[in-house]
């Protein structure tokens, strides 16, 4: 295991080899035909980056974009009885290769989904943002062509919108900085931290992790390596701290041990998770310790609160797991399937949805799910499993996710 102020994921040299693993460019045959052929489907299905992606759509695999009501506890889409969605969300047939079972044992999903009309998928191994409907249709990205200067990198852990749905914050862990993008021109319109270099004065971070747009307009950020969590404003001055710098100890609400999540509470509060001892801890508005509670997990990413109050809470491990707790620390209920489809590959963000599921990031294998933890069923995906790739319904290594209300400009 790495630095334990650092996810493991960074231990694992495969990633690296996926980022610089791109499509190999097509090859032109001098056909005219041949030639004719090959602009037509860039112009159907947009060249990746390009702004014909768009609006573009696409049918997905059987392991791509798939329900799977009637599945067995923990399945997923691969083997399972699937509906290959089109993105439409209309009449479709069974996915090639699926087993198709009775007609009622799948449904396709409503127009706004398990998680309601729009998707934010933080692709970090592909070095993008998508956002995509419960079809897989891909309402935008990022970036486009245009969207960064010659040599610039991009490779976003996590990425919010704002409420006004006009900018995203995202953070670039490995690279120490935040950045806001601009929705409409795609472009990066502001950062926070000096590229490629830790830190902690003025200027700088250290492996910063879930930069959330507040209210005001400031972000907060956990500066895991730097033990605080900071809040900087526009001006990009740090208006408020949370922990002392460099001080590692879990002492809330004085010291926190590396810090990864920072989640905004509509009270004006906030939820902190702790790599260091496992705990997460709810702070006031004012700064007050609400509870502090020991998770149950080998390495708590980025603890969520559902609509009753209890935390959700993932373990970025492998095998993985996604648990319930109340804020006195009893389990309500744990999702950690040993193997199998349902079998979790350091999951780093669980998110409760208003209907009682789930979504999170897969990281390492590859997808975005919903689980409903009553029924102990996977009931949506995107990506296929354990396959790392940038084509239609294709991730690699998605490590942050946000479900959006929907926004008009995307349609």
């Amino acid at each position: 295991m790495a630095h334990p102020a650092r996810r493991s994921r960074d231990a694992n040299p495969v990633i690296d080899s996926w980022r610089r693993r791109l499509p190999p460019p097509p090859i032109l045959g001098i056909a005219a035909a041949a030639v004719v052929f090959l602009l037509v489907i860039a112009v159907v299905v947009g060249s990746n980056g390009a702004p014909s992606d768009v609006g573009a759509t696409f049918a997905p695999s059987p392991s791509s974009v798939a329900i799977v009501p009637g599945a067995a506890s923990g399945s997923s889409a691969p083997g399972a009885s699937v509906l290959g969605l089109t993105p439409s969300g209309g009449g479709s047939s069974p996915a090639p290769g699926a087993s198709t079972g009775p007609a009622s044992s799948v449904t396709p999903l409503a127009a706004n989904g398990p998680f309601g009309p729009a998707l934010l998928i933080a692709d970090r191994g592909n070095g993008r943002l998508l956002i995509v409907d419960p079809t897989g249709r891909i309402l935008w990205r990022f970036p486009v062509l245009g969207s960064l200067r010659p040599g610039q990198y991009f490779s976003a852990d996590d990425a919010f919108m704002t409420a006004d749905g006009t900018t995203i914050v995202a953070n670039e862990e490995e690279k120490h900085v935040v950045v806001k993008i601009d929705v409409a021109t795609r472009r990066i319109v502001w950062q926070y931290g000096t590229f490629g270099v830790p830190g902690a004065g003025p200027n700088h971070l250290n492996t910063p992790d879930d930069a959330y747009p507040l209210p005001n307009g400031d972000i907060s950020v956990a500066d895991i390596r730097n033990c605080r969590i900071i809040e900087i404003s526009p001006a990009k001055r740090i208006v408020r701290q949370w922990g002392r710098t460099g001080v590692c100890r879990h002492d809330p609400p004085y010291t926190y041990s590396s810090p990864n999540g920072d989640t905004p509470l509509p009270d004006g509060g906030m939820l902190i998770t702790e790599i260091g001892g496992s705990h997460v801890v709810r702070l006031s508005a004012s700064g007050t310790v609400l509870y502090d509670v020991h998770a149950p997990v080998r390495y708590p990413s980025d603890a969520q609160l559902d609509a009753n109050g209890n935390v959700v809470v993932a373990d970025y491990s492998s095998p993985g797991a996604v648990v319930s707790m109340t804020p006195t620390g009893t389990v309500l209920w744990r999702w950690e399937p040993r193997g199998g489809g349902g079998r979790l590959d350091h999951p780093s963000l669980a998110i409760p949805l208003p209907n009682g599921d789930v979504i999170l990031n897969d990281d390492f294998r590859q997808r975005v799910i919903v689980i409903d933890p009553i029924t102990r069923k996977i009931v949506w995906q995107y990506g296929r499993t354990d396959v790392a790739g940038r084509g239609a319904g294709e991730l690699s290594t998605p490590d942050g996710l946000e479900p959006l209300a929907g926004f008009p400009v995307f349609y």
